[in-house]
């Protein structure tokens, strides 16, 4: 069971640097910013402050932004529609061949990664941000989740 905890302004913070230095995104929200128990980032309307969670256990409210791992935050797709569009590095570029690989749930060998790319990067077709990846070394590792995938062969 997930509990969450609204960050304070410094947590907050902290949260949105991870973004900037991952993708130089200058991402200045007034939502309010949630973590779960297991590094869960939520993103809630401002008026979900006025709430006293004390007197609450809250389970599951907002928009799942993404999970933070290892001193990194992976996105989810609606993560990287948000960011993607404010992002100035960390992002592969995909054909729609490549798109239809990783929607079908397998990971990407791509050779023509660029210098730099490393670690979570957000995924791009045409003007299309589809999530997030992992790069290592010449291999980006699907994070699409099996509810999103494509289940037919072709």
């Amino acid at each position: 069971m997930e509990n969450l905890k609204i960050l304070n302004s410094r947590e907050k913070k902290n949260v949105l640097k991870l973004v900037k230095e991952q993708w130089d995104a200058d991402f200045d929200t007034d939502l309010v910013v949630l973590l779960s128990n297991r590094n869960k980032v939520y993103l809630v309307n401002a008026d979900f402050s006025k709430v006293d969670e004390k007197h609450m256990r809250i389970e599951k409210v907002g928009l799942y932004f993404g999970e933070i791992v290892d001193k990194e935050i992976r996105l989810s797709i609606e993560g990287c529609q948000l960011i993607g569009p404010i992002a100035k590095k960390n992002i592969i570029e995909l054909s729609d061949g490549e798109v239809k690989v990783m929607f079908h749930g397998n990971d990407l060998i791509k050779k023509d990664i660029g210098d730099g790319k490393r670690g979570f990067v957000i995924l791009k077709n045409n003007s299309d941000f589809i999530g997030c990846g992992k790069v290592r070394g010449e291999e980006i590792i699907n994070y699409i989740p099996k509810t999103r995938r494509i289940l037919s062969e072709d």
